[in-house]
């Protein structure tokens, strides 16, 4: 088994990461705007980016299954690893189900999804008011959850770089 990412791996990961912090903010930021045709673009983005960010983690899974991971540091105990699968998990789980929330919720609106203002992507559910409300909050709550899973995960990446000192973040980087 291989010690480190492939590049291709290693690419995804950090365009994604760059990719989804880069849509937290956006997405509380535009919120907090009163309705204008500025916060229209903003939605609009957030939608590409959000449909791109789908697309990459479905190429990144498939890559994932395709190209193994490199093994964990031998050092690690079982409870260790069992909570950094659990966490690499927790993170794929919500690659998916934080943009398909917003997609369903977008859908739900009535305001189908334009990919790069070119592309009309079909609406996933008819429109529904009352639906969109739940799947509005849902979106919000799995954005919340996907930042605290981004957090452990850089919380786990410092720990093993400072004070396991186990070489673990040289196999991204």
């Amino acid at each position: 088994m291989t010690q480190r990412y492939t590049l291709t791996a290693k690419a995804l990961h950090w365009i994604m990461a760059v990719g989804f912090i880069s849509l937290f903010t956006l997405g509380f930021y535009m919120q907090s705007l009163p309705f204008s045709p500025t916060k229209l673009q903003l939605y609009s983005w957030h939608k590409w980016a959000g449909v791109t960010l789908f697309l990459l983690a479905t190429f990144r899974l498939i890559w994932r299954l395709t190209h193994p991971a490199p093994a964990l540091p031998q050092t690690m105990s079982p409870a260790a690893r069992m909570l950094a699968h659990a966490g690499h998990h927790a993170l794929y789980v919500l690659m998916f189900a934080v943009p398909l929330s917003g997609w369903l919720m977008s859908s739900a609106m009535g305001f189908q999804t334009v990919w790069f203002g070119v592309l009309p992507l079909p609406d996933l559910i008819s429109k529904n008011k009352e639906l969109a409300d739940v799947l509005g909050a849902t979106h919000a709550y799995l954005n919340w959850a996907f930042i605290a899973a981004v957090v452990g995960h850089i919380l786990a990446a410092i720990k093993h770089q400072f004070i396991d000192k186990d070489n673990l973040l040289a196999r991204i980087k």
